[in-house]
């Protein structure tokens, strides 16, 4: 499997900041997600490995190419979605994605086939010849995606390419972009910083703090099944538990177990051995209560800054938070 991007060392120092604090990954073929707060670097690291701007020190390659010397050559085999908005409003889905083809070097006829192609493929066929100053943030999201797809690149760098969308147009567009891979063989590397797109869209995942690597496996190592179950109950029908979990808690605390609540219903429990589902079920229903979920816990992607943020705070000697790890799949990453 050959690397698409790899970098080694690669940093970026600004004036009164670094962006990039010697950062050595390797990515390979497939959707693979940068995962950061903003300020973490995603952004600088993307300028970079487009060559638009130099690094202070270290080396990177993009498809074998070296993005201190051929940027120029990196651009026209990767396609590029800026995460802001830069369409002029005055002019057509279809003449601004031509435009584009033909600045990646495309013939006319061609950039006009390939135009018809990938606006059809991104949902804006019907809407191609509207001025895009009219279009609604969804839709020029997709005439974003499809000029960075217009050229047949073999990579796509999206940053942040669900921004401002509504939760349906963020599942939307997060089917595109698996599609892009899947349909089309062009690998993708996403930033964003809503943890749960990556979860559900990407093969891998490569999470930046402060320009520093944290992480960087497979999504399936970041979410690999833990030592909890996680359970969750529903009220007395006659009110007699006025709080069902610390009920619940309580019982199992007794029998021995490990539990930690994480809301009025639902409790973390440790799994101590194969008499826990037994000990759980028995508790719920010596209650009266009903047994909405018994399933064994998942680890988030948040953990990871959750986690880091523990680590930092026992080196600075300061007080670890209370608060339980988790959290919603599209917490954002602050």
């Amino acid at each position: 499997m050959s690397t698409v991007i790899a970098t080694d060392g690669l940093t970026k120092r600004f004036p009164r900041v670094t962006a990039l604090d010697q950062l050595t990954v390797e990515v390979q073929p497939g959707v693979v997600g940068l995962v950061g707060a903003n300020g973490a670097g995603k952004s600088t690291l993307i300028k970079i490995l487009l060559g638009l701007a130099p690094a202070t020190s270290g080396t990177g390659r993009v498809l074998g190419l070296d993005i201190a010397t051929q940027g120029a050559e990196i651009r026209e085999r990767v396609g590029y979605m800026p995460e802001h908005d830069c369409l002029p409003p005055d002019v057509s889905a279809t003449e601004f994605v031509v435009h584009m083809a033909r600045m990646s070097g495309l013939p006319a006829a061609a950039a006009r086939e390939r135009t018809a192609d990938i606006l059809r493929h991104v949902g804006l066929y019907e809407e191609r010849y509207r001025p895009m100053g009219g279009y609604s943030t969804g839709m020029k999201q997709r005439v974003k995606l499809a000029q960075a797809l217009v050229h047949d690149p073999q990579l796509v760098l999206l940053d942040e390419p669900t921004n401002g969308l509504d939760p349906a147009g963020r599942d939307e567009m997060l089917a595109l972009i698996r599609r892009i891979h899947s349909d089309f063989g062009i690998s993708v590397l996403v930033t964003t910083h809503l943890l749960g797109e990556l979860e559900r869209t990407c093969d891998h995942l490569v999470v930046i703090d402060g320009g520093r690597l944290l992480r960087s496996s497979s999504t399936a190592s970041f979410t690999e099944a833990t030592r909890m179950l996680a359970v969750e109950v529903t009220d007395h029908p006659q009110d007699a538990v006025a709080d069902p979990g610390a009920e619940v808690a309580a019982r199992l605390t007794a029998a021995g177990l490990t539990v930690r609540p994480d809301g009025s219903h639902v409790l973390l429990v440790e799994i101590g051995g194969e008499d826990t589902y037994d000990l759980v079920r028995d508790a719920v229903a010596d209650l009266g209560l009903g047994l909405v979920r018994l399933e064994q816990r998942r680890h988030r992607v948040a953990e990871i800054f959750t986690d880091q943020a523990a680590d930092d705070r026992a080196t600075s000697g300061l007080p670890h938070s209370t608060q339980p790890t988790g959290g919603p799949a599209d917490a954002a990453v602050s």
